[in-house]
């Protein structure tokens, strides 16, 4: 120590002159000389630590195998850095650690050997480098896919592990590539003029939607949040990518929902709006099919009550025919209402029985009979008497009466109604043919809607159900009703009864 004292002038000379801390030790580890910046670092007065042991600014759990490491490193005599390969802290005289970097350097004064160490408190650099390796994991471990590429070459300088796991690209293939090459919806040209306005300063930050394709070809929707950067001198940009799969996939789900939802209530519109015609139509129809035979009714009554004279008999009967003829009419029309509601409800019963189809035809030709116009006939079927069929037999019936009164309703006097039968391979076919007005062909999509009269047929007595009950209670069964018309050539109704009707 005393030496140093002696060269104290040229000791102080040569350090004070450095930054780093300067502190020299004898071979019994001994601090026989510092500097400023070493006193400043470790907390102590000028000359404070002169005669400390060298553990004084050491951390004491590294006490135990400090001395030996000295006294090895004494043996070598060669410089070298102190702490290699792992973290080295010191301990200021408050007893706060710190991190340092130690430079030994070994060398002989005057026959005795000291050793010199340059220390430097790195504080600020591990806070920086802890910063680094917090953000370089935050980097890799990024659940986004994160791309850094050269903002000239535009070659990638790094890629996340997610962007590489998700590409299919090792980090050494991708060195080789552009954004470009990853991009199926891009060329150069067009990825140009987007950083374009990043280069210029025009804007901070992109962002758009596009697709990525892997190294296996697939694709993937993405969304780029794209801006610049700098690596040191280096103008780079930075590309933070979402995987918009799922996104894309809810999207597309939401819309097709929202689509769904949309026919469904403009379809339950529709039916509302139907239902409200239906409703509108069936007012009207029952204030005219009511009203009308009702009045008649009604007259017809109060002239029964006048004529009290026994020679007016045949004028009594004539109006009672008349209240008989209206009262089954309006019978007619309840029962088609009831008709209406049961097949609605689904409480139709039906019975299914053989029975020979001639059997059924002549009872409804007969009543139709009653019907006639002047000069109007009904062709009856030929060969028809050894057919027998498994039906409903209340349903054709009321199916066949119903196509055959239309026929004689809405065909002029004079005119043939034909009946035509005919067997097939496993259907028997019913066809009633009329030569009346016919049905106006924009019209004619409607024929079986209920309460649906056509424009040539309201000035005719109707309620515009019997077309729909026929076909519903038909269909019910696995029968079919269909028709042909031309307006003022006439219709034709074509009934197919199934061989094997459907067990209800």
């Amino acid at each position: 120590m005393r030496v140093f004292q002696k060269n104290s002038n040229i000791f102080n000379l040569l350090s004070e002159g450095v930054s780093e801390g300067i502190i020299v030790v004898n071979t019994k580890q001994e601090i026989v000389a510092t500097n400023s910046a070493a006193e400043d670092m470790f907390g102590y007065d000028d000359d404070e630590l002169l005669g400390k042991p060298l553990d004084t600014l050491i951390p004491r759990r590294y006490h135990g195998h400090h001395d030996q490491h000295v006294a090895h490193f004494i043996d070598k005599s060669e410089k070298r850095q102190m702490g290699h390969g792992r973290d080295l802290n010191g301990i200021r005289k408050n007893g706060e650690e710190f991190p340092v970097e130690a430079g030994l350097n070994p060398f002989k004064l005057y026959g005795s050997t000291y050793v010199m160490a340059l220390v430097i408190d790195i504080t600020e650099r591990k806070i920086r480098e802890k910063e680094l390796s917090h953000w370089a994991r935050i980097f890799q471990e990024s659940l986004n896919e994160i791309f850094v590429f050269d903002a000239e070459t535009f070659n990638f300088i790094n890629v996340n592990n997610e962007a590489r796991r998700n590409i299919g690209f090792n980090m050494a293939e991708l060195i080789g590539m552009t954004p470009v090459d990853i991009k199926p919806e891009f060329s150069l040209h067009k990825f140009k003029k987007l950083v374009n306005a990043l280069l210029t300063g025009k804007k901070e930050k992109v962002k758009f939607e596009t697709l990525h394709r892997r190294k296996d070809g697939s694709s993937y929707p993405v969304e780029v949040h794209l801006q610049p950067s700098a690596m040191g001198e280096r103008q780079v940009f930075v590309a933070i990518i979402l995987d918009i799969t799922e996104r894309k996939n809810y999207t597309e789900k939401l819309e097709k929902t929202v689509e769904s939802r949309t026919k469904q209530l403009t379809e339950a519109l529709a039916v509302e709006k139907e239902l409200n015609e239906l409703k509108t139509r069936f007012l009207s129809l029952v204030s005219h099919e009511f009203k009308t035979p009702l009045s008649s009714i009604l007259t017809s009554i109060t002239l029964v009550g006048k004529y009290t004279q026994t020679e007016q008999q045949p004028k009594r009967d004539k109006h009672v025919t008349t209240i008989r003829n209206k009262v089954k009419y309006l019978d007619a029309i309840l029962n088609d209402f009831l008709s209406v509601e049961r097949l609605d409800s689904g409480k139709v019963n039906y019975h299914l029985e053989m029975f020979h189809l001639s059997k059924v035809i002549n009872e409804v030709v007969y009543d139709a009979n009653m019907l006639l116009k002047t000069g109007q006939k009904i062709r009856y079927p030929e060969d028809i008497d050894d057919i027998v069929i498994e039906f409903d037999e209340k349903t054709l019936e009321l199916a066949l009466s119903n196509l055959i009164h239309n026929a004689i309703k809405y065909s002029p006097e004079d005119s043939i109604i034909d009946l035509v039968v005919s067997k097939k391979t496993d259907t028997i076919v019913l066809k009633v043919i009329d030569q009346g007005i016919g049905i106006p062909a924009t019209e004619q999509k409607h024929i079986f809607d209920r309460y649906f009269r056509a424009e040539n047929a309201l000035l005719t007595q109707g309620t515009g159900i019997g077309l729909n009950i026929a076909k519903q209670h038909l269909e019910n069964l696995g029968a079919t009703l269909e028709f042909s018309s031309k307006q003022n050539d006439g219709s034709t109704f074509v009934v197919h009864l199934p061989l094997k009707p459907i067990k209800v």
